[in-house]
């Protein structure tokens, strides 16, 4: 594929109001954005809202709120304007109107009268006779005379454009060359009987009038294409270039949906997903760098990498974990304080702490989400990370099964009773002084390894793994001392609670 340079790219992202952006589209209109970006070309968004019943108002603001988050930006759209606007479809139906007239007044597209009664019968019938269900082209042979003087006595007609006699042939440039029978292709409708105009239609007129060079989108309209190569062809318009993506599949294999889990990019935002996370991963999902080794990329180096050779047919699977794992990645590479404004939200909602936070809580905070954060997938994780800090449970570490082994070993009660002891002779404990208490008990109970380690962890945190006692020590005690919605109870409370739920047992 050979980008001309005296025709600039332009491409667009054309999502329908209908629903909330999904991953499928996100994957299609960061392709446009990759594109347009690598070729210094405009990126358009244009809203297709032709399905008055489905389109939402609030659909619109959230897919535009979505691609803000996702970083991926537009040079001419409905918020912006431009050359070519308006860029909402039903802001456009005049133009459509004009278009179909002309058409028929060509002799490239005719009125049918069919009613949906009659061509549901029709559609039956062909199936039941093993045909393809395709319109048999009857109000074609109507004289366009005949058939005018109908419609203007008021009788209901749709517009359907006259399909040539010859196989339809187009390039794609990742199926490559594409070709479809006239026959299988039919008489499509493209302004029903209503007066409102159809996809393949309007799709069309928008792409010709905004010079759309490149159409880049899912290959489930491949099939589509066709008819609207008929349409380019009819109105004597140049064909966009098009490629058409993969489909993305679950870890079944089967088309990816909502039964596999998140697949909005509202989901991810809200399950703490970093935006550059997903960007990368979905920038994977059917395209490979060169080299093709290669997984984390910034959004730059993402422009200067892609290109649509590059890009499969073959079916993308969406894979959580390696999602999850880029995540960790970009959770690591980000500004300590803001994965702390984004985790908070979490944490407020959890009952942790309040919407707004003191200087000591938010000092605080910083160290208890620099501490869990490496650890978690996505940022809603970290509340239940936490719960050994904000939530202590002595009753259930006592009685947790995972916990029996570690509590029936030899010298576990003797290596709680003398920590114990110890912590409670003395005020909030240092890291240092907490060290220093574990090697005395070391000493006293010939214990070491696990068998010192794990009994002390499961007493404080109620579970016999978990972070490093040198952070985790200072943030309990410092925890305890601040005035908390739930509050942290210190180490010496901690061991109390624990002994106490150790003799009820």
């Amino acid at each position: 594929m050979s980008v001309s340079s005296a025709k600039p790219v332009r491409v667009r992202f054309a999502p329908s109001p209908t629903g909330h952006l999904h991953v499928g589209n996100a994957r299609t209109a960061l392709f446009n954005w990759l594109f347009a970006r690598k070729h210094g070309g405009a990126n358009v968004l244009r809203i297709e809202d032709t399905d008055v019943e489905r389109s939402e108002a609030r659909y619109e603001d959230q897919l535009i709120a979505d691609l803000k988050w996702l970083g991926l930006d537009w040079d001419e759209g409905p918020d912006k304007g431009g050359a070519f606007a308006p860029y909402r479809q039903s802001d456009r139906m005049q133009l459509y109107r004009e278009y179909a007239e002309k058409l028929l007044h060509e002799g490239k597209a005719y009125l049918c009268f069919c009613a949906p009664e009659e061509l549901e019968a029709e559609r039956k019938r062909a199936l039941a006779e093993h045909r393809s269900p395709l319109y048999s082209g009857k109000c074609r042979a109507i004289p366009a005379a005949d058939a005018l003087k109908r419609r203007a006595n008021g009788e209901a007609a749709a517009i359907r454009l006259h399909i040539p006699e010859h196989p339809i042939r187009f390039h794609d440039l990742v199926h490559g060359d594409v070709e479809f029978s006239n026959e299988v292709v039919s008489d499509p409708i493209i302004v029903r009987s209503s007066g409102m105009p159809v996809y393949n239609y309007v799709v069309v007129i928008d792409d010709a009038e905004m010079k759309i060079t490149h159409v880049i989108r899912g290959d489930d309209h491949l099939s589509n294409t066709p008819k609207q190569v008929a349409l380019y062809e009819a109105l004597g318009w140049p064909v966009p270039e098009f490629a058409h993506l993969s489909t993305i599949l679950g870890a079944d294999r089967e088309r990816l949906s909502k039964r596999h889990g998140a697949t909005s990019i509202a989901n991810f935002r809200d399950m703490g997903v970093l935006p550059e996370a997903l960007v990368n991963y979905l920038a994977l999902l059917g395209w490979a760098p060169t080299g093709g080794t290669r997984e984390t990329f910034t959004a730059d180096e993402l422009i200067q990498e892609f290109s649509l050779e590059r890009v499969t047919p073959s079916p993308a699977v969406f894979d959580m974990q390696k999602l999850y794992w880029l995540n960790r990645h970009y959770i690591a590479q980000s500004a300590p304080q803001r994965i702390v404004a984004l985790a908070l939200p979490f944490f407020t909602k959890a009952g942790y702490l309040a919407d707004k936070l003191d200087l000591a809580t938010s000092e605080w905070f910083a160290l208890v989400v620099a501490l869990l954060a490496p650890s978690v997938d996505k940022l809603e994780d970290l509340p239940a990370r936490a719960a050994m800090i904000f939530r202590f449970d002595a009753n259930a570490a006592a009685s947790a099964p995972d916990n029996a082994e570690v509590l029936k070993a030899e010298k576990a009660a003797a290596v709680i009773a003398a920590f114990a002891k110890r912590v409670n002779a003395e005020g909030p404990l240092s890291a240092d002084r907490f060290k220093a208490i574990v090697n005395e008990v070391k000493a006293e109970t010939g214990a070491k390894g696990k068998e010192l380690f794990h009994p002390i962890r499961t007493a404080i945190t109620g579970s016999h793994s978990g972070p490093e006692f040198d952070k985790l020590i200072p943030i309990i005690e410092l925890g305890a001392k601040l005035p908390l919605p739930t509050p942290v109870p210190s180490v010496k409370e901690r061991l109390q609670q624990f002994s106490e739920a150790l003799k009820s047992r």
